[in-house]
């Protein structure tokens, strides 16, 4: 894969809104010891630096944003991985977005799976494409993303980057509320046709 279709962290440097939206079309690689896996990114989630109790960033507590160990990555440069586990069980990837300082990321959702499909069907035990990286747990372990590429700049085009698309497309944009989330904020985004 030529490096040059690598995302700048320019493009990572907007608000968390626009780069969701901005996200959908283009291309996550993964190079890994065995193989390289791609597929075109179908839906995401934006989380605020500002008035969003889901971000991981937001203690609920002191009613106000703070940097812990687990949520660094989100005050980092832009352009660079968020990786947690949710529930002690799989890995989720947010990309983080703004300016150094502003804890705001993007979370990967599903990836429609292009290069690679063997390999993410082993990964993931099952040969269904529809179910290979639909849902962030599933995405992360088809690519085999994890705690290792916490906090990796995806901008370097090594391991884990986002490509820009192969040919431009006009997308259909479906925009509701985020999953598992309490609140009446549409901040999740799909292409329409999947």
């Amino acid at each position: 894969m030529a490096r040059l279709d690598v995302l700048p962290r320019a493009f990572y440097d907007r608000n968390p809104v626009t780069v969701a939206q901005a996200l959908l079309g283009t291309q996550l690689v993964r190079e890994h010891d065995d193989g390289i896996v791609t597929g075109i990114i179908v839906e995401t989630e934006a989380y605020l630096a500002a008035h969003d109790p889901a971000s991981h960033a937001y203690s609920k507590r002191r009613h106000c944003y703070r940097q812990t160990p687990r949520c660094a990555p989100m005050f980092g440069p832009p352009g660079h991985a968020y990786v947690y586990r949710s529930y002690g069980l799989h890995s989720c990837v947010n990309i983080v977005t703004e300016a150094e300082g502003t804890p705001s990321a993007v979370l990967l959702r599903a990836v429609r799976p292009e290069v690679g499909l063997d390999v993410m069907q082993r990964r993931r035990g099952t040969g269904r494409r529809a179910a290979l990286a639909t849902g962030p747990g599933n995405l992360c372990q088809a690519f085999a993303i994890d705690l290792t590429l916490n906090g990796w700049d995806v901008t370097r085009g090594q391991h884990l980057w986002v490509a820009a698309p192969a040919a431009s497309a006009s997308l259909q944009i479906v925009r509701s509320r985020r999953i598992g989330v309490a609140d009446d904020l549409e901040l999740r985004f799909a292409v329409a046709s999947r």
